[in-house]
């Protein structure tokens, strides 16, 4: 048995940690150094391990200095022990009585972090490319700091307006249920489960690939009090359509059309508006990145960089 904060493989000397926006974030590096930078931001309680090491290869293959890193509160980046988050009930009825909740730091003090990364490894400007949680991070980046910004690629992502569908009532509950213990198979059967349940119906993982991938996470970090600031500081930042609209970085909106825990009006409506963003969906793509689909992916993220900056 492991305690919430015990990260079940530890952090070994030598392992790039930086200093940005005031707190230790951990990052990793692919590509040729000389080459355009392209940060990726990943997700709701996501490690930078969820960007998989095909299509971050198939992206620096395609030009690209690619920076992955841990958002604060998850994997081997800054955790905010001890401090607690409004619950979820509370902050949503403050949100409908027009009520902004008190939260441990919002998402744009995340996309403040991104930002710092940037300046911590002497980069001026990057393409900025986020997924789900990061892709609302990565909006604010958009917004406020549009001179740091080559492009911007969203990935499953939403603009947070009230009246969009919903996440599947299935796909809610297998992101926000805790594992049944600490044990380690316990956290990989969880793990399981969760990648199974939002996953692509069209492009299933093969079980052995998603028992390894969930494997190499939990022992890399398992850190459950991390999630719990992320879900405070996503419904608290509320509907962002209104500042999407200021949006002048060339966009790409990326989406599947079954996705089950942000549906696809989540990346139609992002496309809308912000003004001339392009929007691609995919048939039978979920809420991952499965393997089937890198090479498209990877494709569409890089010739929108190049296309971005040709333009």
């Amino acid at each position: 048995m492991c305690s919430n904060r015990i990260a079940l493989a530890k952090e070994s000397a030598g392992v790039p940690i930086t200093k940005a926006n005031g707190i230790d974030i951990h990052y990793e590096e692919h590509g040729n150094s000389n080459d355009p930078a392209m940060l990726l931001i990943m997700g709701f309680g996501a490690q930078l391990t969820l960007w998989p090491d095909e299509l971050v290869e198939a992206l620096a293959g395609h030009g690209y200095r690619v920076i992955r890193y841990d958002n604060r509160d998850i994997g081997l980046s800054h955790k905010f022990d001890g401090v607690k988050a409004p619950g979820l009930v509370k902050m949503t009825l403050m949100g409908k009585l027009g009520l902004t909740p008190r939260v441990p730091y919002t998402l744009a003090d995340m996309a403040a972090d991104g930002v710092g990364l940037l300046d911590a490894l002497e980069i001026e400007r990057a393409h900025i490319v986020g997924a789900s949680m990061g892709g609302m991070i990565a909006q604010h980046v958009a917004h406020k700091y549009p001179d740091r910004c080559l492009s911007f690629t969203q990935v499953f992502s939403t603009t947070g307006h009230a009246k969009l569908p919903p996440a599947r009532k299935e796909a809610l509950q297998a992101l926000v249920t805790r594992p049944k213990s600490t044990e380690e198979e316990a956290l990989v059967a969880h793990g399981i489960m969760l990648a199974r349940t939002i996953g692509s119906p069209g492009y299933p993982s093969p079980e052995e690939r998603l028992r390894e991938r969930t494997l190499a996470s939990v022992r890399r970090s398992f850190y459950p009090e991390g999630p719990t600031r992320h879900l405070s500081a996503i419904v608290a930042d509320g509907d962002r359509s209104t500042m999407l609209r200021d949006v002048r970085v060339p966009t790409l909106v990326l989406h599947g059309e079954d996705d089950p825990l942000v549906p696809c009006e989540g990346g139609r409506h992002t496309a809308e508006c912000i003004p001339d963003a392009k929007l691609k969906t995919i048939p039978g793509w979920g809420h991952d990145l499965p393997l089937d689909l890198i090479d498209e992916l990877a494709a569409e993220i890089a010739g929108h960089a190049r296309e971005s900056v040709a333009a």
